[in-house]
C-alpha cells in the first residue's frame, strides 16, 4: 500500500514538472531570440516606414556636360514608360544632393543655407527628398498628378509625365542671414540653379523635361500638403520623351 501511494505521488509530481521542462520551454529559456530587439545604434541606421534609401548617385556618365547644354530642349510630351528609381535618384541628386563631406550640395545656396525642399510625384505617391543620407519618406500616398495638372492651368506636361519634381523653398532659412528683403532674390537664384542642374541631368539620361512656372501657388500647396513655411517655385515633368 505504501509503496503504491509514493509511486503515485511520483507520477502527479512528474506531471507537473514535464511542462516546465519540456523542450520546447528550455530552447525559449536557453538560446537567444531568433528577432532581437536592435541596439540603439541598429535602429539609427535602419530606415523608418515610409523610407525609401535611392542607389548610389553616379559621378561619370557617358555624355559630356557641353553635349547636355547644347542638347537641352523643353519637352512636353512623354511616353508612359516610368522613370526607374536610379533615374529619380540621379535627378534628385543632382538638384539637392550632398556633393561634399563637409554637407554642401550640387547646387550653390547663399550663405549655405539651403532653403530648397525637393518632392517628386509618380502614379504610385509622392515623395520628399532627404538630401542627408539620400533617400525618399513617402509625402502623399496615390497618384497626385492629376491635382498638379488642374493647379497648373491644365498643362498636359504635369498630366502625362511619369515623374513631376517639385521645387518649394523655406524664405526663412534664408532670412535669418540676409534679411527678407534681400532673401527671396537668393532664394529665386538657388531654385534656378536647382531646376538648370536637374534639366541637364534629365538629358544626360536620355530623358525630357520643362520646367513651369505657371501654376496657382496655393492649390500646388494644398495638394502636396507643404508646410505653412514652404512655397512652391518649379514643377518639373519629367519622363521619356515620345
Amino acid at each position: 500500500m505504501l509503496f503504491a501511494r509514493t509511486l503515485t505521488l511520483l507520477m502527479m509530481l512528474l506531471l507537473v514538472l514535464l511542462p516546465a521542462c519540456s523542450p520546447r520551454r528550455w530552447m525559449e529559456a536557453t538560446q537567444h531570440p531568433i528577432n532581437p530587439s536592435p541596439t540603439p545604434d541598429e535602429q539609427q541606421k535602419s530606415p523608418s516606414p515610409g523610407t525609401i534609401d535611392l542607389p548610389e548617385p553616379k559621378t561619370e556618365g557617358a555624355m559630356t556636360l557641353e553635349e547636355a547644354i547644347a542638347k537641352r530642349r523643353s519637352v512636353r510630351e512623354f511616353s508612359p514608360e516610368p522613370l526607374t528609381l536610379d533615374e529619380i535618384g540621379q535627378l534628385l541628386w543632382s538638384a539637392q544632393g550632398v556633393t561634399h563631406p563637409a554637407g554642401y550640395r550640387s547646387a550653390p545656396s547663399a550663405g549655405a543655407l539651403y532653403p530648397l525642399e525637393v518632392y517628386v510625384a509618380t502614379p504610385e505617391a509622392t515623395y520628399h527628398y532627404e538630401p542627408n543620407g539620400h533617400r525618399l519618406t513617402i509625402q502623399m500616398q496615390g497618384d497626385l498628378r492629376p491635382q498638379l495638372y488642374a493647379a497648373a492651368l491644365q498643362q498636359e506636361s504635369v498630366l502625362n509625365a511619369p515623374a513631376v519634381f517639385v521645387i518649394a523653398a523655406v524664405y526663412e532659412r534664408t532670412a535669418k542671414k540676409y534679411g527678407k528683403e534681400r532673401s527671396p532674390r537668393y532664394v529665386h537664384l538657388e531654385a534656378g540653379h536647382a531646376a538648370q542642374n536637374l534639366l541637364l541631368q534629365a538629358v544626360a539620361l536620355d530623358l525630357g523635361a520643362v520646367p513651369i512656372g505657371a501654376f496657382y501657388d496655393n492649390k500646388v500647396k494644398e495638394t502636396l500638403a507643404l508646410p505653412v513655411d514652404q512655397q512652391p517655385l518649379y514643377l518639373i515633368p519629367v519622363g521619356h520623351p515620345r
